[in-house]
Parts: C-alpha cells; sequence; structure tokens
C-alpha cells in the first residue's frame, strides 16, 4: 500500500505542478502562450477534475475562448494562419468548451449559451470524420441540461432539424447515438409546450425512424433508452398530428423495427413499466399502419430459426390482457376500497384510467384483426394461433365483464372508464354475440345504463351495443331479453337523439339504421308486448315523423314507415289524438309518411333498393290490419 500512495501523491504532485505552469501560459498576454496552455489543459487535466476546470477556464477567460472558436470557423483573429491552422483551433476550441462545461456553472453561463448557435455550424460542416463531433454533442448535453436558457437556445436555434439531418449517419449504439437520444429527449418539453409546426412534425418522423433502428437492433440498456423516448413521443399531446407524418414515409423498414423490438421487450423478463411502454407503442403502430401490423416477419439478433409471424400478435394479445386484469383490478380497489378523500388516490385513478384507454383499444384493434382474418387473403392464421387469439379474448372479455358486475354492486353508473369497457364488451360481442350468455344476461340493462363523464344520459353506450343488440334481437330470446331488462327504451332514446343529430346535420346512418333494426326486431316478436309503454314509442312516432319530413332518401322513408306501422299496432288513431306528446300536425306527417311508403309499390327499385321490399311488405300488411282504426291515414292513402 506504501509504494501505491508514494505514486499517488507523486501524481499529484505532478500535475498541481502542470497546473501552475498551465495557469501561467493561460494568463499571459500573448495568444501563442494561451494556446500552449490550453495544449497543456488536454494533456494532463482529468475530465472529473472539476476544480482544475473551474480555475483553467477563470485563467483563459470567456473572451478568448470566443475568439479561439471564431478562429476554427474562420471567423477570428486569434492567427492568420493555414486552413490546416484553423481546423487545429476548431477542435482546441470545441474540445475544452466541452470540458468546461462539465462544471455546472460554466455550463449555465451566458457565454456557453451564447455559443450553442456555433457549435450547430460546427456541426453541419460534413467534414468526413471530424475528430470533434462527439465533443460537440457533449457541449450541447451539458449546456441544455445545465440551465433553461440553454434548452431554449438548443430548440430555437434548430436542434430538431440538426438532429433529424444527422442522426442517419450515427453508429448505432454508439456514444454519440446516446448522446443524440438525449438531446432528443431533452426537447420534446419544449415541443409539449410550443405549437408544433408542420416542419418539426417531419423532422420528427425521421427521428423516430433512426431510434426505432436502435430500438430493434440493440441488446443493452440504449434499448430501454430507445423505448422509453419512443414512449414518451407517443404518449406526447402531438402524437396524433405525428402519426399522419409517419404514414407517408416510405420506407417500411422502421416499421419492421419497431415490430421487433416490441416483440422483444414482451417476450422477456423486464420491468412491468417497461412492458407497458412496449404495448404503448404497438398501439401506436396499429393506428399508423392498422391491424395489419401485428402479424409480420421477426427479425432478431443472434436469433437463426425463424420466428412465426404471428408471435407480434399473440405476445401483444397476452400481455394486453395480463395489463387489463391488473389495471382493473387496481382501479376497482382504488375507486371502491381505498380512501375516497385522497387526492394520491384520485391521481392514481386517472393515471390508470389512462392506461386502461391503451389496452382497451390495442384489444379492440386485435378483436378487429382477427374478425377481418377470414374476409381477406392479406394475413392469415393458422388454427391454433386463431383458437389462442379467441380464448384470449374471451378471458380478457371476462374480467372487463366482472368489473363491470363490481361497479354495478357498488351502484356505479357514469365513468369513462365504465363507458370504455362497454365499447369494448360491445365490439367483441359484435363478432360473437353468443359469447359470455350468462354474464350479458345478468348484465345488460346495467351495460345499457352506463354514462360517460360528460353524458346527461346514456348514449354511447348505447351505441357501442348496437351491433349486438341487433344480432341478438333477430331470436325472441335476445328479444325477451332487452324487453325484460327494460333496455329497449334506452334504444328508443339514443334513436331519437341520433335522429335529433342528423336534422342537425351529424351524420351516423350506420348506428340509426342499427338502432331502426333493433327495434324493429322487437316490434316484430308477436310474443312480446309493450301496452304499458306507449309513452316511449309515441315519441319516438314524433321523431320519425320529423326525420322522415324533408328527407327524399327512400330507405329512410321505408325503414321509418315500417316502425311506425309496428307501433300503430299498438294502439289507436283515437289514442294518439288524445295523447299528451303527438300533436295533430304530427299525425299528419305520419299519415304522409305511410301514403308515401305504400305508393312506392310497384316502383322500378335499383339492386340496393331492392332490400326496402321486405319493409314495404312489413307496411303493406301491417296497413291492412289497422288501416280501420286510423281514417287519416286511410284518406292520405286513398287520395
Amino acid at each position: 500500500e506504501e509504494p501505491q500512495l508514494l505514486q499517488q501523491q507523486e501524481e499529484e504532485q505532478s500535475q498541481s505542478v502542470s497546473l501552475q505552469d498551465c495557469l501561467k501560459l493561460l494568463k499571459g498576454e500573448r495568444d501563442e502562450q494561451r494556446l500552449a496552455g490550453l495544449l497543456l489543459v488536454t494533456k494532463f487535466c482529468k475530465s472529473d477534475d472539476l476544480v482544475s476546470l473551474r480555475a483553467i477556464y477563470d485563467a483563459v477567460g470567456p473572451h478568448f475562448l470566443d475568439r479561439l472558436l471564431r478562429t476554427g470557423l474562420g471567423k477570428g483573429v486569434v492567427s492568420s494562419g493555414s486552413g490546416e491552422n484553423r481546423d487545429a483551433y476548431l477542435q482546441l476550441s470545441v474540445t475544452v468548451l466541452s470540458a468546461f462545461c462539465r462544471v455546472s456553472e460554466i455550463a449555465s453561463s451566458k457565454e456557453m449559451v451564447s455559443k450553442v448557435p456555433m457549435i450547430f455550424e460546427v456541426m453541419s460542416m460534413n467534414r468526413s470524420g471530424m475528430p470533434v463531433l462527439e465533443e460537440c454533442y457533449e457541449f450541447l448535453y451539458l449546456v441544455s441540461t445545465a440551465s433553461e436558457d440553454g434548452l431554449t437556445a438548443l430548440y430555437e436555434s434548430g436542434g430538431i432539424k440538426l438532429l433529424a439531418h444527422q442522426m442517419s449517419a450515427l453508429p448505432d449504439g454508439s456514444h454519440l447515438m446516446e448522446l443524440a437520444m438525449k438531446l432528443v429527449q431533452l426537447m420534446l418539453k419544449k415541443l409539449s409546450q410550443g405549437i408544433v409546426e408542420n416542419d418539426h412534425l417531419s423532422e420528427l418522423s425521421v427521428i423516430v425512424t433512426k431510434i426505432a433502428r436502435q430500438f430493434a437492433l440493440l441488446q443493452n440498456a440504449l434499448k430501454f433508452e430507445a423505448l422509453h423516448l419512443l414512449s414518451a413521443i407517443f404518449s406526447s399531446e402531438y402524437s396524433t398530428l405525428l402519426h399522419d407524418a409517419l404514414r407517408v414515409i416510405q420506407n417500411e423498414n422502421w416499421s419492421n423495427h419497431m415490430r421487433d423490438g416490441v416483440a422483444t421487450i414482451l417476450q422477456n423478463r423486464v420491468a412491468p413499466a417497461e412492458k407497458f411502454e412496449a404495448l404503448i407503442l404497438a398501439e401506436s403502430m396499429v393506428s399508423i399502419k392498422g391491424e395489419g401490423w401485428l402479424i409480420g416477419q421477426i427479425n432478431l439478433p443472434n436469433v437463426q430459426d425463424p420466428i412465426p409471424a404471428d408471435r407480434c400478435l399473440l405476445l401483444v394479445l397476452e400481455s394486453s390482457r395480463v395489463e387489463v386484469a391488473v389495471l382493473l383490478n387496481e382501479l376497482a380497489y382504488s375507486k371502491y376500497e381505498a380512501s375516497k378523500s385522497s387526492s394520491s388516490t384520485a391521481e392514481a385513478i386517472i393515471s390508470k384510467q389512462q392506461k386502461v384507454t391503451i389496452v382497451f383499444s390495442l384489444v379492440e384493434k386485435i378483436i378487429k384483426l382477427i374478425s377481418n382474418i377470414g374476409e381477406t387473403e392479406r394475413h392469415h392464421l393458422d388454427e391454433n394461433t386463431f383458437i389462442k387469439a379467441i380464448n384470449g379474448l374471451n378471458e380478457t372479455i371476462g374480467v372487463v365483464l366482472e368489473y363491470l358486475q363490481d361497479a354495478k354492486e357498488h351502484g356505479q353508473k357514469v365513468g369513462n372508464d365504465l363507458l370504455a369497457s362497454v365499447r369494448l364488451v360491445g365490439s367483441y360481442l359484435a363478432e360473437a354475440p353468443v359469447a359470455c350468455e350468462d354474464k350479458i344476461t345478468e348484465l345488460l340493462g346495467y351495460m345499457l345504463s352506463v354514462e360517460g363523464e360528460h353524458e346527461s344520459s346514456p348514449f354511447y353506450s348505447v351505441c357501442f351495443l348496437l351491433p349486438m343488440l341487433c344480432q341478438k334481437t333477430m331470436k325472441i330470446e335476445g328479444c325477451k331479453l332487452l324487453a325484460s331488462s327494460g333496455g329497449y327504451k334506452a334504444v328508443v332514446d339514443c334513436l331519437m337523439k341520433l335522429i335529433e343529430q342528423n336534422r342537425n346535420g351529424v351524420e351516423n346512418n350506420g348506428c340509426i339504421f342499427l338502432a331502426c333494426d333493433t327495434i324493429m326486431n322487437l316490434l316484430k316478436m308477436e310474443q312480446i308486448t309493450f301496452s304499458e309503454d306507449e309513452s316511449t314509442f309515441i315519441s319516438l312516432l314524433t321523431a320519425l315523423a320529423l326525420w322522415t319530413e324533408k328527407t327524399n332518401d327512400l330507405s329512410v322513408v321505408m325503414m321509418a314507415s315500417s316502425i311506425c306501422t309496428l307501433i300503430f299496432d299498438m294502439t289507436s288513431e283515437n289514442a294518439l289524438l288524445n295523447h299528451p306528446s303527438l300533436s295533430s300536425s304530427c299525425l299528419d306527417s305520419l299519415s304522409r309518411l305511410i301514403a308515401r311508403s305504400l305508393a312506392s309499390w310497384g316502383q322500378d327499385m335499383s339492386d340496393a333498393a331492392k332490400a326496402d321490399m321486405d319493409l314495404l311488405e312489413i307496411v303493406t300488411a301491417g296497413y291492412s290490419r289497422w288501416a280501420d282504426r286510423f281514417p287519416q291515414i286511410q284518406k292520405a292513402v286513398e287520395r
């Protein structure tokens, strides 16, 4: 130990002598002396010796450093030497500036912040193998992390544009690439605070493609840095705009790199937070490239055997299933068990609701992918994968239904998380209407009563369930379920609101006709009676009359008149006129509606309109049953 201690003391003494010599030179009157002093600095001064760096900086002063950098750029007056000398000055200047900025007080000074544009100029020289490029990146990183002014200078000097141009030439996994990614991370804050211009979106999309390559190829800590950075970008407030910019990129390699990276993260043992970040990336990629992105060739480093194209799909589905179970369990505990007065509990609920939205979106897109597999030859799943996917979806929907059951038992009907749960269940049941029948029988009425946080009555929940309801009510069991649960009232209310939106210029014909079909399926079932609830359907008559008054769309006329015809089976003209919510002018409109539909009998119909023939038969048969009870309609038809 003693010889080692003596050696250390000798080194410290030697360094002290060198530092004193260096300081004398730096304080000299001639540029040659200062240059010699700076050269000595690069020889002996260690980068972590902040005390010495501070002393050296104070000795040489910012003015000489500024002149030296300008001379290296061909603008200064330290020397009138040749271009070769200027290159040496440039290298020396950037090297010592980068070293000095390890002292945070120096890095945050206005003298260093003012040099950011000049460092950009150095970096844009594009000299092959420029030896100080790494020092340039280090200078920018140290200055931009030392103060808000430094970060602002980095951003406003065109940092995003510079990195978009340079990152493609940086070696994969290098320290340079790591620094570039850190600079991007810093500038994301500025992007979030300001208006994102189209140029920034285009440049950021290029940067995303470069980071995606690191995410796929690297198998070290920098891979996770790429994951964190990509997750932050795709979770930002401008992510939707960025999606549009990424869609127009011609090179498909980046999307393949994203799939490779996501698959690697999800199939390995990593922290839950990092798995969730991978799901954020998967959800964004499906939004950008479509559900088919989940199926594709995966190339992993050091893996020679081919990996099945459906691996990413199954990994994303399984990870999403686990996240749904965990998040909904935690959310239920936070809402129903934890202290209601805790502000941290409220924040935790909001955070979990946001996460649930992401995984629900992924599951919904997987449902869409699976449902379209049989309709296109573009993507193919073998039977084993298909069964695994269906089982995974069944388990996920089962967990969501349990969450809704828990909410029902706690008397909770309002919440965006509940509405999102109904939407997911509706998406799945639209493709598999007989799935989870016992649970659906128990929860249908409740699901039709769920409201979003800013809704005054259930509307979107009904819209989400309409595809399933339309299919279920084709059979008597489905009609009985909807009638006994009282859910038909929610469907009627939904249809009336859709009609009102349609009259105000908001078209949603898909939902309107699904609601019409559902109600018509109910009314056609003779075993179902609504004699004690005329008010619900009389209000609907008014809405149908207003919907069709000024339309020339034969499909609308036939659908509305068919529903009116079936409602008329339950009542009479006298009863309608005596009802406070239906006016005589409304009955006039309904009379004209029936007359118009019956007048279409025998008209030439296009192939698209031939489907209306079944509706016309409903109107014709109904009219023959109740015409004598509706003299006003009879007169309109005979006119």
